[in-house]
């Protein structure tokens, strides 16, 4: 039958499990965490579209921290002509952008200057523990760029990982403004941790994806909702 083998493809796939008389939808575990690889190619045009706005956010000669994420490994890309940039980070993946381009071009004019946190090294190639936590205690920055696993009203900012919710709390405590960087799908996931209120954010960046619904609960919670993409947003 075509619904029997419908549903054979979709729990093969992960989304259903099967059960007596039919399937059931999987939830995602709260300490669930993909690999970077794994998290790489999911909505990948959203999130090169939240790079590519969030950039207009960054102004030469700043200092900003970006944590770790694909989608913070997008706008680093982004940022690589960006004149005097100071970048703190706790991701391998976007300290190895800048370094390559570095690399690359030799005295390039935009060439940031990279400060990597060192620590544990996670799923997601963020580098989180104690020492992580205490390079980024002497640190400010006039930006945080933020990747998360999940945002939702009740949770604020979540992660599936315990001692990455500490080091990305030090890293909210350490910049005059935070910007969340987040493809629709994070909307209303829930990690196991929670590190930030939506309140301590300012800014959240994301894609058309994101229903009308979440839209105007954001609003009611952040100083600033952008839509990449979207005029006036």
């Amino acid at each position: 039958m075509t619904v029997r083998r419908d549903l054979d493809a979709l729990a093969r796939q992960g989304v259903l499990e099967k059960v007596h008389g039919g399937a059931v939808p999987v939830v995602e575990a709260s300490t669930h965490e993909p690999g970077f690889e794994a998290k790489s190619g999911l909505e990948l045009t959203a999130k090169e579209d939240i790079a590519r706005a969030a950039a207009e956010l960054v102004a030469p000669g700043s200092a900003i921290a970006l944590s770790g994420g694909t989608t913070t490994y997008a706008l680093a890309h982004q940022l690589l002509d960006v004149p005097d940039l100071t970048v703190v980070t706790n991701s391998v993946r976007v300290a190895d952008v800048f370094h390559a381009a570095q690399r690359v071009s030799g005295q390039r004019q935009g060439a940031a200057t990279v400060v990597l946190t060192g620590g544990v090294r996670t799923p997601s190639d963020s580098l989180v523990g104690p020492v992580a936590d205490q390079a980024i205690a002497s640190l400010h920055f006039d930006v945080l760029f933020l990747g998360v696993h999940g945002i939702s009203v009740e949770a604020g900012l979540s992660t599936p990982n315990l001692a990455e919710a500490e080091t990305n709390r030090r890293l909210v405590q350490s910049a005059r403004r935070v910007v969340v960087v987040a493809d629709h799908t994070k909307w209303g996931t829930v990690g196991l941790s929670s590190f930030a209120a939506l309140e301590q954010v300012d800014t959240l960046v994301t894609d058309s994806g994101l229903v009308p619904e979440a839209r105007g609960e954001v609003s009611e919670h952040l100083r600033r909702l952008v839509v990449a993409g979207e005029v006036g947003s």
